[in-house]
């Protein structure tokens, strides 16, 4: 295959996921057929679909690899700049409610494909392990916090999935002011996980 027809490829690939994430964000899971989503992408036939992606559970997990994909690149410039667990935190929640404000149609199309998405026996078609878990990732940042005698002492498991939890609650509320929202968990988190003053 020549370097132009690679390119030709990713670009189509990128094309059809983009009305993927628009078609499913519109319609829900159940409704965003190949059909729908090839006429959205302006292309002829859902063969071409069915070209670039084996059905549509691969273009769901494609969906969803895409979006934390570039929320990683997002909030990788802020975390890559932050020094100390603190600051890592508050860059953390300020970057991720950023990328849910400036994506909403992205993180809608996650949220319903989270929501309904699933295989013939009810497994979820895209997990938590299939991913880069943001818990797992969040309880490690505590834990080496404590360790290093930034945070009190706490479960570092259970303030990962509150703060998790917080944050995806913003994407269900897009009347919330992001940066407002972002500052109020920033001080609410920085409270709860400081070090006991001695």
């Amino acid at each position: 295959m020549r370097v132009n027809d690679t390119v030709a490829a990713a670009a189509r690939r990128a094309q059809i996921v983009t009305a993927a994430i628009d078609t499913i964000a519109e319609l829900g899971y159940g409704n965003a057929s190949f059909a729908r989503i090839a006429k959205r992408a302006g292309i002829s036939s859902t063969r071409l679909i069915s070209y670039h992606f084996d059905d549509k559970a691969d273009l769901v997990r494609a969906v969803v690899g895409a979006v934390l994909t570039e929320a990683a690149e997002h909030m990788g410039k802020r975390l890559r700049a932050a020094t100390g667990r603190v600051e890592l935190l508050t860059a953390y929640i300020e970057s991720n409610l950023e990328f849910i404000a400036e994506h909403p149609t992205a993180i809608r199309a996650v949220i319903e494909i989270a929501a309904a998405a699933r295989t013939e026996d009810g497994t979820p078609l895209v997990r938590p392990e299939d991913a880069d878990d943001p818990v797992a990732r969040l309880a490690v940042l505590f834990r080496e916090g404590q360790q290093a005698g930034e945070f009190r002492t706490f479960d570092p498991e259970v303030m990962a999935v509150t703060l998790r939890a917080a944050i995806d609650a913003a994407a269900n509320r897009p009347d919330l002011d992001p940066h407002a929202y972002a500052a109020e968990l920033v001080a609410l988190f920085t409270l709860a996980t400081r070090k006991d003053p001695a």
